[in-house]
């Protein structure tokens, strides 16, 4: 049994990609919408078909409308649902899902053993494994003694312009780092480090595997991305390494992924055997192996060994950045697009 196609009579398909083949006559199913990528989520939405014998009809993003064009979607059939179950590769949308009311309160048992920070007050949403902002660099161009350590680093005089680059901070995880930075050094001293950074010469591209890419080729000496990013250089055999940032300055941004159970959907409990299921130890295993998340919330899981077992995260309240990222959002669009 294998993740099918949405059948549903009207269905607007701007913003998702359906996938599969037709539902099964008389199947019970589960209806996912994910912004996780299809190559990770997939064979994770299978597994549970197989075990379970509920059928995945799944809806994916379109590279062109990101989450936000399925969260929007979710918004709009909130009086209608057709989603059960929503499944995130990171918290702002999920949170902005929480407080327009479209996901409902359900604490799976995961929620008995991971981090109180990674779970919903209200249990609207449940945290999952996730990714981490870190630096990377090029080590044919760098010493190691001279790696950057830290953001304040990044902004140093010894770099040239051109030698450092970052995704735009208007977008995805940049984005929600820029909020993260806002939420815990203020606005006016966040603001001040990219000022810093367009100032130096850093380079500002489209995405966080474009600044890997740039550094791998050794045409930018270092920049900041993800570690999913990060880790797939390394795995090519990249003349790369990774830091974890600000280890002894607060720690670096922590991004989870998240799932929440969607109120009133057609199913729900099959939502909440699928909320189960994404939550658990085994599924967060798969994530880890896969290689889309590198930071486990399960106690018991095993962080890769390249990013160490003592990784200071940035103390930050994840509503905090959410209240701070449409100023961080406007203040870098002035910044870097105008």
């Amino acid at each position: 049994m294998r993740v099918t196609l949405l059948p549903v009579a009207g269905l607007a398909l701007a913003g998702a990609l359906l996938t599969g083949c037709p539902l099964e006559p008389g199947a019970q199913s589960v209806v996912v919408y994910t912004s996780v990528d299809q190559i990770y989520s997939e064979p994770i939405l299978n597994a549970f078909a197989e075990r379970t014998g509920i059928q995945v009809r799944a809806v994916y993003d379109v590279e062109a409308a990101k989450t936000t064009g399925l969260v929007n979607r979710l918004i709009a059939e909130a009086s209608n649902p057709v989603a059960d179950v929503w499944w995130n590769g990171e918290f702002a949308q999920t949170l902005r899902l929480a407080d327009e009311g479209v996901l409902a309160s359900y604490r799976p048992p995961a929620t008995d053993v991971i981090a109180a920070r990674f779970v919903d007050p209200a249990g609207c949403w449940t945290g999952l494994a996730g990714r981490a902002r870190v630096i990377i660099v090029n080590t044919d161009l760098i010493a190691p003694d001279d790696y950057p350590r830290s953001r304040a680093d990044l902004v140093a005089e010894r770099w040239e312009p051109g030698d450092v680059g970052i995704a735009y901070p208007i977008f995805g995880t940049a984005a929600t780092e820029a909020a993260a930075l806002y939420a815990v050094l203020g606005p006016e001293q966040a603001l001040g480090w990219y000022r810093r950074l367009q100032q130096s010469g850093a380079r500002v591209v489209d995405g966080n595997s474009v600044v890997r890419d740039l550094v791998a080729a050794g045409q930018l000496k270092a920049g900041l991305t993800d570690t999913d990013d990060a880790r797939g250089a390394v795995e090519r055999g990249a003349p790369v390494a990774i830091i974890v940032p600000d280890q002894d300055a607060g720690g670096t941004l922590v991004i989870p992924g998240t799932v929440g159970l969607v109120a009133e959907g057609p199913d729900p409990a099959a939502g909440r055997q699928l909320v189960d299921y994404l939550t658990s130890a085994e599924t967060e295993q798969m994530l880890l192996d896969s290689g889309f998340a590198q930071i486990p919330l399960h106690p018991d899981a095993v962080a890769p060994e390249w990013l160490g077992d003592q990784m200071q995260s940035m103390d930050v309240s994840f509503r905090d950045v959410v209240k701070h990222l449409p100023t961080a959002l406007a203040d870098l669009r002035e910044l870097f697009v105008r």
